[in-house]
């Protein structure tokens, strides 16, 4: 006796993909959603080690490092200064800081890939050749004030009529732990700045600094100045060299201000005013924070200004509310 056997139709064959294109549809989201939890999980714990390196260098030098350095052609970051209580002695070996950062003799520093400093959201990889990159920066407080006080002259001259940097970071900063009045819990140390496309023939508006050709006065003014600029006018085009090397302590690499709201756009203001914004690539809206006491938030990107700038200075004396 012989047997038939049944194959399947078209009709069913269709079916089938269909079923599969669907399921896969419904799946797709759900695994990048736990991608990006488990990318936001690394970058917090990232910030973690950084806020007990902070706590720990405090301890062993008297003072949390400078954000950065004076004068800004030979600038270093004060992330190179925490690398052996971030378990990156190797890298610190590399370091010679008796000669400007992009002396041939940091070289092989200015390449050292350090991956704590590095957040696995950020979707910007295509750095310089022998440039490694870095994602958290040192807060600087509220001010718009690049450079400021006597031995940041001539240059900040111009912005002796602004207040004193408030941040816990600032430039040649020697900031004690006592220092910051407002309390450990309640004032941000670092946060997120995703990386740059390195191109000012591209326009990537949360990686790019933007140049309106204003001066403001205030906070609320660079707010407003910076929020009106055309960013598709290349002409406006300030920094894209943002987010590397990590050795050098600048506003578009190792420093950011609590002027504007987070994953809003930064500004620069030459000759020596900034307003450069934490930011990041997380998908949920928000940046992660390291507090002073070594705790990371998650602050989402509808947090009040008003919240977000008392969170950012040292010794403002604001009522920082739950966020």
């Amino acid at each position: 006796m012989s047997h038939s056997r049944r194959g399947f139709t078209l009709i069913e064959l269709l079916v089938v993909i269909a079923i599969t294109a669907i399921l896969i549809g419904l799946l797709l989201p759900a695994v990048q959603k736990v991608r990006e939890a488990a990318a936001r999980t690394a970058c917090q714990d990232n910030l973690k080690q950084i806020g007990l390196a902070l706590h720990n260098y405090e301890g062993a030098n008297g003072s949390l490092p400078a954000s950065r350095t004076f004068p800004n052609g030979s600038s270093f970051s004060g992330h190179s200064r925490i690398l052996p209580f971030v378990e990156q002695e190797a890298a610190g070996r590399l370091i010679d800081f008796t000669v400007p950062w992009n002396d041939p003799k940091n070289a092989r520093a200015v390449a050292a890939v350090v991956k704590v400093f590095l957040c696995p959201s950020d979707p910007f990889s295509d750095l310089p050749p022998g440039w490694a990159g870095i994602n958290y920066r040192a807060n600087e407080g509220t001010g718009l004030a690049m450079w400021y006080g006597p031995d940041q002259a001539p240059s900040s001259d111009v912005n002796q009529s602004l207040p004193a940097p408030n941040g816990p970071f600032f430039c040649n900063s020697k900031t004690k732990f006592a220092d910051v009045t407002d309390g450990l819990s309640t004032t941000a140390a670092y946060s997120e700045h995703v990386k740059g496309d390195f191109s000012n023939a591209v326009v990537s508006e949360k990686a790019d600094t933007f140049q309106p050709g204003t001066y403001p006065a205030t906070p609320d003014d660079a707010v407003t100045q910076c929020a009106a600029v055309n960013v598709a006018d290349l002409a406006r085009q300030g920094v894209s060299d943002v987010g590397a090397p990590w050795l050098y302590g600048y506003h578009s690499t190792t420093s950011y201000w609590h002027v504007a709201p987070p994953n809003t756009r930064s500004c620069m203001f030459p000759p020596s005013r900034i307003m450069t914004t934490a930011n990041s690539a997380h998908a949920s809206g928000g940046v992660n924070l390291l507090l002073c006491d070594g705790s990371v938030r998650f602050v989402r990107d509808t947090i009040p200004l008003v919240l977000w700038r008392a969170i950012g200075t040292r010794n403002g004396g604001e009522t920082v509310t739950d966020y």
